[in-house]
């Protein structure tokens, strides 16, 4: 179908890749311009879904807000101009590398925002880029997202990303904790086209059981929703193991050690306590438990809700816990690993992690995979003394609106000596850049997903290239992060051993599509590039595969220690958990099908209709507090407050109030035209970065909140 003209219009194949789901297109390009897209029946994994985003991925190669040409700011007037690459590329090497030289490595901070594993050259030279610098300041969305999930999968698996994912196509018992795919088409779960997919579930007999604070997309379709209070799933996760342990309807596989002590662990952890801490009544967690057990392959399957909050690592732990002590980890119908046609786990593209080597220099906070958390970064910009942050670089992401108390963050990002982007628009975060170098668009580059097909519910492989060629003057993220790793080297006074700079100036130097063609040549699958250019479409392997454990564990004596110290030392603080009291509500975001995090929103397709920026609110507290609904509240946490309109509405759990992630874009200076019915509040003002997990993650879930 790629390159044929039909009526005056030309058809091509693409990706969508501005999410998780990786949606296969059908794009229809009239004057350089994408002028239609449609889901692509033919594609092994999206199988003709499209999600409004994937419809609207041509507004983002064609908006007039997009930067084409890297720009500088004005500090003294605020005035952006345009100037040169090179002169950008000077720009960036000089301040960088004089930071470095006269402060040490930890004086340059870098943080990377969601959109990177989106792109093909990010992961193939953004990461080389970034471990180029020596500093311990690396920080990244993954500790305000699923720093849990990588933990577990760490510290029981022994790599970070050896994820087990739901087999939705052939279980028949789908438990979903924290989670809404019916919005996300999955996360840490690449499931597009959820809806017909649970349609095919239910045809077959099986059921969903959701449990969440608000009656979300997901928990409307579902066989049955169970209300939960924030921040307490780990009571009702743990108590569901509890059951699974007294009632005997354990069977693990036989490379499980420590279960003796996880039983003894959770004697404590029973159905009536966990009613006390989460609402969830007792029958219904030993229900469930039951239930699960009893299935013909059952999936349990835990994601954002249950990942940003204070005892996520335990949740995740308990995910894990149900899928493994049932038989149901490496089973049809269960959790199972996939079989992608480049394996970044086997073949060691993406390290195993490690938590814990360093500390933050201010809280002590432990690292995990080479990086803190970002709830940290402020006050490692704030704190005067050796290996004070004085200048950041940021690739992708929007953290001001994005991590932790982002108001205070906004305020210590002016006060950095320097500041560079690698971002296409002047964001509520970018906007305190120096300069700022654009790579190109989505349509503009090759894309080969290489984390996503890690986690996909079935073995697929596609290559996508480039719709559209780069501007004369444009440039590839790749190629901005090798211009940026030469120069800044070039310029430090404690350079990298010659035979390290060699090294790394031969693999950058190669494109990202050549690099992807060499993997697939050597790698075990058959899949050639060559296969893939001539199917755009994909490629199917096949399901996901059973009888993998425990050859592909990456411990060292290929077994599951089902108890892992970190965790087990984390119970005594969930058993002394406080409750909020008085007049406090627990705050908790959302998600919206028609947003990609805190972008898109200046995009009109997407937001016209009506407004969803909105505290929603139960009645009865609305009743309670003397509030109306459509009217302007309060918002108040510890660290701050904003105003917002309030919708009523019996989705929410009575206690509860959630607000959208990743809106609040009233700042000055984002030269961005936003609707008005998604400028909304940032939830990121009210949360708190006091508040984490012990994996590092922040607790965006669950903040205690009051509302007048």
């Amino acid at each position: 179908m790629a390159g044929v003209e039909q009526r005056g219009a030309e058809q091509r194949v693409g990706v969508c890749n501005l999410c998780e789901a990786m949606c296969g297109l059908v794009l229809t390009i009239e004057d350089g311009r994408v002028t239609g897209a449609r889901g692509n029946p033919d594609d092994p994994l999206s199988r003709g879904h499209i999600c409004p985003k994937g419809v609207a991925i041509g507004d983002v190669h064609a908006d007039p807000d997009r930067l084409r040409r890297p720009v500088r700011r004005d500090r003294s007037t605020g005035e952006w101009t345009e100037i040169g690459w090179d002169e950008a590329f000077d720009l960036v090497a000089e301040k960088v590398a004089a930071t470095i030289n006269e402060h040490g490595d930890d004086a340059l901070a870098i943080y990377l925002g969601n959109p990177n594993v989106h792109s093909l050259g990010a992961m193939t030279h953004g990461v080389a880029m970034v471990q180029s610098f020596r500093t311990r300041n690396k920080f990244s969305a993954t500790s305000v997202d699923q720093l849990p999930h990588q933990l577990i999968g760490h510290l029981l698996y022994g790599h970070q990303l050896l994820l087990p994912v739901p087999d939705i196509d052939r279980t028949s018992y789908f438990l979903v904790f924290g989670a809404n795919p019916m919005a996300s088409n999955g996360s840490l779960m690449t499931v597009p086209d959820f809806p017909a997919r649970l349609r095919e579930l239910d045809a077959r007999g099986g059921r969903m059981v959701v449990f969440d604070p608000r009656r979300t997309e997901t928990a409307k379709v579902a066989a049955e929703h169970h209300f939960v209070r924030p921040g307490t799933d780990a009571w009702v996760l743990l108590a569901m193991v509890h059951t699974l342990f007294a009632e005997g309807l354990t069977t693990p596989p036989p490379y499980v050690d420590g279960l003796d002590e996880v039983e003894r662990l959770l004697a404590d952890f029973t159905p009536e306590a966990a009613e006390r801490a989460s609402g969830v009544p007792a029958r219904v967690i030993t229900q469930v438990a039951r239930e699960f057990a009893a299935a013909d392959g059952a999936a349990a399957y835990g994601r954002i809700g249950v990942s940003t909050q204070e005892f996520g690592l335990v949740c995740q732990w308990a995910v894990q816990l149900l899928n493994l002590v049932t038989g149901n980890l490496d089973r049809v119908g269960g959790a199972m690993l996939t079989s992608p046609a480049i394996d970044a786990i086997g073949r060691g593209l993406i390290g195993r992690g490690h938590f814990d080597r360093h500390r933050s220099r201010v809280r002590q906070a432990p690292e995990f995979a080479g990086e803190l958390p970002v709830a940290v970064l402020r006050e490692e910009i704030e704190t005067a003394g050796e290996g004070q942050v004085r200048a950041l670089l940021t690739l992708a992401g929007n953290p001001v609106l994005s991590t932790p108390d982002g108001a205070a963050l906004d305020r210590a990002i002016e006060r950095l000596d320097f500041y560079a982007a690698v971002d296409f628009y002047i964001n509520e975060t970018t906007r305190r850049a120096d300069v700022i170098l654009p790579p190109t668009s989505h349509l503009e580059r090759d894309h080969y997903d290489l984390v996503f097909h890690l986690l996909a519910v079935r073995d697929t492989a596609r290559f996508s290239p480039a719709v559209f060629p780069k501007g004369r003057d444009q440039r590839h993220d790749w190629e901005i992060f090798r211009e940026i790793t030469a120069r800044v080297t070039g310029r430090l006074r404690d350079k990298p051993s010659l035979k390290r700079r060699l090294r790394r100036a031969a693999r950058l130097r190669l494109s990202p599509t050549l690099l992807i063609a060499t993997l697939l040549r050597t790698g075990r699958s058959g899949v050639t590039i060559t296969d893939l250019r001539k199917h755009p479409e994909g490629v199917d392997i096949g399901p996901l595969r059973p009888d993998q454990l425990p050859r592909r564990l990456g411990t060292r004596d290929k077994r599951i220690q089902a108890a892992p110290a970190l965790v087990v030392a984390d119970l005594d603080r969930l058993r002394g958990q406080e409750l909020p009291t008085g007049d406090e509500l627990l705050l908790i975001g959302r998600r919206h099908q028609r947003d990609c995090n805190s972008w898109l929103h200046n995009t009109t397709r997407l937001t016209k209709g009506r407004p969803r920026h909105q505290l929603l609110m139960h009645p009865d507290d609305l009743a309670a507090r003397g509030l109306t609904d459509g009217s302007v509240v309060k918002v108040t946490s510890r660290v701050g407050t904003v105003d917002v309109a309030v919708q009523a509405t019996d989705d929410m759990m009575p206690g509860v109030v959630s607000l959208p992630h990743g809106y609040g874009h009233g700042r000055a200076g984002a030269r961005l035209g936003v609707a008005d019915q998604v400028a909304g509040a940032s939830i990121n003002d009210l949360t708190d970065p006091d508040r984490l997990d012990v994996s590092g993650n922040a607790a965006l879930s669950g903040v205690p909140v009051t509302v007048a």
